[in-house]
């Protein structure tokens, strides 16, 4: 019995000691999976090292010394996990300093492809690939800066398009020009109020044009004397202005001037007429179409677009057998722009037209009109071996979202040529497909000007789907 008592009692003592051992194993592993997660999120960003980098990262860029923020970003190792604070004071220095191309790769490392886009990184990161190249040593570049800075009208760019006023380049300056009043800038602008007296007739009719439409009237004095003295375009659109600034009676002068022997006069009333759409000039629109200059009549055949009442189906009926392919192309875009659906019959005739560019514009026009079975023809036009008619044929497709539409602008993003690169990444910009992706791989395209397209459309595209907040 005392040996049976003993084995006992040493068997509830192991079994003690047992319980309290798988004790501890279970508080010990318990710790372990509460306190790993803490320690993986603490990990390298958070590190001694990483910290003070941040601290002198944000020291630099408060002191505006980018380059150094740069240069301490640039100073981690490969291998190091990237602080996210630090990551986005590379981007923001390298906005900065204008170089967005070095800006892009830091957003895919901030927003990664799986991700949803950051409005208020990519807005400032496209606008900066325009503003970045408004000075830019050939022409051409900035010409495509400014012209889609007009198209945009951005107030927060008024110190760029203000400077564009003073560029060499007569068509940079009438752009910026444009762009100042699209922007809604005309009216508090002294250096668009100077452009009145530029040396060049382009500039002062795109100062003349912004400043009345934002109804500065103290520009009258100014207006009645180019409308007194001057015997070309600019006084038609003194008259114009004149009109918009409560001079009702101009409008016997434009329309006087459609009938002009000068063809460049009658060209400015016909699109003058056509863009204030009053009803009187719609018989002056219509007879234009008989001009006997082809250039004339495709103005006419424009400004009936612009006009965009029922009455100009029947000019623009004519139109489309008129003899130049311009003026028929021209008509058949307005036709659509119309909007009546009954045109439809009128545009499938002219897709079998002799000249591409003609079917083209046929078209976009039925695009215009709804009709999406005319993608078929845009597909083949794409693949025309004419740059020039695949680059129509993606102009042609901005009229619609459908997603073979877009199928077809894809694959024109890849073409050898720049024309259809650069009209297919415009093309896009109109889109109400999900085309954000295929606007930011174009931002690494070859071509400047296929770089500046895309950043343009990717602003179209971020002012259609949200307000972008402001990064301080």
């Amino acid at each position: 019995m005392k040996c049976e008592t003993l084995d006992v009692k040493s068997f509830k003592g192991n079994c003690c000691a047992a319980t309290a051992h798988l004790q501890v194993l279970l508080l010990l592993t318990l710790a372990s999976i509460l306190i790993s997660p803490l320690l993986v999120n603490a990990g390298a960003p958070t590190s001694p090292t990483s910290l003070a980098l941040e601290r002198e990262a944000m020291s630099a860029f408060n002191r505006a010394e980018y380059d150094q923020v740069l240069k301490i970003w640039y100073s981690l190792p490969p291998e190091t996990t990237a602080p996210k604070p630090l990551l986005r004071l590379a981007f923001q220095s390298s906005l900065k300093l204008g170089r967005p191309e070095e800006a892009l790769t830091l957003y895919q490392r901030l927003v990664l492809a799986d991700q949803p886009d950051d409005p208020a990184l990519l807005h400032p990161l496209a606008l900066s690939f325009l503003t970045s190249h408004v000075r830019d040593s050939q022409e051409h570049v900035r010409i495509t800066a400014y012209t889609m800075l007009a198209e945009l009208g951005l107030a927060e760019t008024r110190a760029v398009l203000e400077d564009g006023l003073l560029d060499t380049s007569v068509l940079v300056r009438a752009r910026a020009a444009d762009a100042i009043g699209k922007a809604g800038l005309a009216g508090k602008s002294g250096p668009l109020r100077r452009a009145l007296n530029d040396a060049m007739p382009a500039v002062r009719i795109a100062a003349m044009n912004a400043l009345s439409e934002a109804n500065v009237t103290d520009i009258k004095p100014y207006l009645i004397e180019v409308a007194r003295t001057d015997d070309g375009p600019e006084a038609v659109f003194a008259y114009a202005a004149l009109y918009r600034l409560g001079k009702q009676d101009m409008l016997t002068d434009i329309t006087g001037a459609a009938t002009l022997p000068d063809p460049d006069v009658r060209m400015a009333a016909l699109g003058v007429l056509g863009r204030l759409k009053r009803p009187s000039s719609l018989s002056v629109l219509s007879q234009a179409v008989y001009d006997p200059e082809p250039s004339v009549r495709a103005f006419a055949a424009g400004a009936l677009g612009d006009y965009g009442q029922a009455g100009g189906v029947a000019p623009l009926t004519h139109a489309l057998g008129d003899e130049s392919a311009r003026v028929r192309a021209v008509a058949a875009t307005s036709l659509g722009r119309l909007g009546i659906r009954e045109n439809h019959l009128l545009l499938r005739a002219l897709t079998r037209d002799a000249n591409m560019q003609v079917r083209a514009s046929a078209v976009e026009g039925l695009l215009r009109l709804g009709d999406i079975s005319a993608i078929s023809l845009a597909t083949d036009l794409a693949k025309h071996p004419d740059p020039s008619i695949r680059a129509a044929a993606a102009h042609a497709l901005a009229a619609t979202s459908d997603k073979q539409a877009v199928a077809i602008l894809q694959t024109l993003l890849q073409d050898q040529q720049l024309q259809p690169r650069l009209y297919a990444t415009k093309a896009l910009g109109t889109s109400g497909a999900p085309v954000t992706p295929l606007l930011k791989k174009c931002l690494q395209d070859s071509d400047v000007a296929v770089r500046l397209a895309a950043a343009g459309s990717l602003l179209q595209q971020l002012r259609r789907s949200t307000t972008v907040p402001k990064i301080h």
